[in-house]
């Protein structure tokens, strides 16, 4: 489980960001920040590419009744209008400006996984990695991936033609599949080239 090493490094409470949801062809982009309590953190957390989806859930669920938890999504249409880059990084400044709300000032500090930050008045730091080093870090990914997996399984019943409940949006082949035969809804991002490429064709 990661260690609160760089949560210790900063003035508390201390927020972990992170994002899930950046390569697919369909569905937003989610991003989750998190402030775990000075106690009674659930056991378990961890990177949420470690875990099964059963334990993500059961997390997600923990570690929103105890934590303080913000969540930023932006939809297909914006990613396409605002490039997935500055998609995520709104994302991010979405789920942070929750959890300033939700505390009534800022965060003493907020960790971001990768190596880039919004551009945003918070006190930050990125860190490569930062879901396997970062307790916090971790519990947002849990969030976001659950959120966003939870989001497209709702999709898919919408549109089961993509198999989006196996392949929550991502181009499996299954999924171009699809594409190529149906073309592409209004959940596909129409600037990622799989998906530009079919958009011709219908």
């Amino acid at each position: 489980m990661p260690g609160l090493k760089h949560e210790r490094l900063y003035l508390a409470p201390v927020a972990g960001v992170d994002e899930a949801g950046r390569g697919p062809l369909a569905g937003p982009v989610v991003a989750a920040a998190v402030i775990l309590p000075a106690r009674n953190v659930p056991r378990g957390i961890d990177d949420s590419k470690k875990l099964p989806a059963t334990e993500r859930a059961r997390l997600c669920a923990r570690i929103t009744d105890c934590a303080i938890v913000g969540v930023g999504i932006v939809e297909a249409d914006e990613i396409d209008t605002l490039n997935i880059y500055w998609a995520t990084m709104k994302a991010m400044t979405i789920a942070v400006d929750q959890i300033a709300t939700k505390l009534g000032c800022a965060p003493g500090h907020v960790l971001v996984d990768g190596n880039r930050l919004p551009r945003w008045g918070y006190a930050s730091t990125p860190i490569v990695g930062g879901d396997a080093l970062s307790r916090s870090i971790a519990a947002a990914s849990i969030v976001a991936k659950h959120t966003r997996d939870t989001i497209m399984l709702q999709h898919h019943e919408s549109y089961p033609q993509y198999d989006w409940a196996s392949n929550k949006g991502y181009g499996a082949p299954a999924h171009r599949r699809a594409l190529a035969e149906h073309g592409p809804c209004p959940l596909h991002r129409r600037s990622f080239a799989p998906v530009a490429q079919t958009v011709l064709q219908f």
